[in-house]
């Protein structure tokens, strides 16, 4: 995996952000630098995931990007399938790359599939949507989320990470604030910082958190609980 400079150089025009080949080949180095704390949110993932597994069940991420959640619950001690889903065909190809190199060894299925567009799921005791939700169309969310309880089994848990705003317009800016000199010290420099702003701008649209919980509420889970949060990152478990 190289090294994440696809921002490093002036560009006349900054197209929105894709998750193209070239975007797989630094995802790992993205995220590492990208979302504070990403090593651990990953470690608490696999915790919580592996106290709602059930033998005989499946663990979908959708959205799963290069199946690094799945990599960190290759030990988990239950009989499970893990499926995921993810709208890129490069980031798949390079997921079942990263899952051969590791020896993934426990059963499971990677399917392109538009998250804004039906789908369904089965028979699952663990959904994992991590800084995915965002991406989609605020329109979209909600018939996601409904896909996603209709999947799970009772008692079966999603886990949702997911970056946020602050209803509080200061305290707004200050965590956006805090969050470029997150990535300063990371090593991205001002432009790659401009540039890949602008690239998001019109793809990662993210809530408050508070829209967030009551939209899971709304679509019928009955416990919805932050286990992380700093700044603009948040981490919910919402149960069925």
């Amino acid at each position: 995996m190289g090294a994440d400079r696809l921002f490093a150089e002036k560009r006349e025009q900054v197209d929105d952000f894709t998750f193209d080949r070239e975007t797989a080949r630094v995802f790992d180095d993205m995220l590492s630098r990208s979302v504070p704390f990403y090593a651990e949110i990953q470690r608490m993932t696999a915790e919580i995931a592996s106290d709602f597994a059930v033998d005989g069940t499946n663990i979908y991420d959708l959205g799963c990007s290069l199946c690094t959640t799945f990599l960190n619950l290759q030990q988990l001690d239950k009989q499970v399938t893990f499926i995921g889903l993810d709208a890129s065909p490069d980031m798949l190809a390079q997921a079942e790359q990263n899952l051969a190199e590791r020896h993934f060894s426990r059963p499971y299925q990677l399917l392109c599939q538009n998250l804004e567009l039906p789908f369904s799921l089965n028979n699952a005791s663990v959904v994992i949507v991590s800084l995915i939700l965002q991406f989609l169309r605020p329109l979209c969310r909600e018939p996601f989320i409904r896909t996603v309880i209709d999947g799970l089994n009772d008692n079966g848990c999603l886990i949702l990470i997911e970056k946020v705003i602050n209803s509080d317009s200061l305290l707004n800016r200050l965590y956006i604030k805090y969050y470029y000199e997150y990535k300063k010290r990371h090593g991205y420099s001002e432009l790659e910082i401009a540039q890949k702003r602008e690239a998001l701008e019109n793809v990662l649209i993210p809530y408050r958190l508070e829209e967030n919980l009551e939209l899971l509420r709304r679509t019928g889970f009955r416990s919805v609980e932050t286990f992380f949060r700093w700044y603009n990152f948040c981490g919910i478990v919402a149960i069925k």
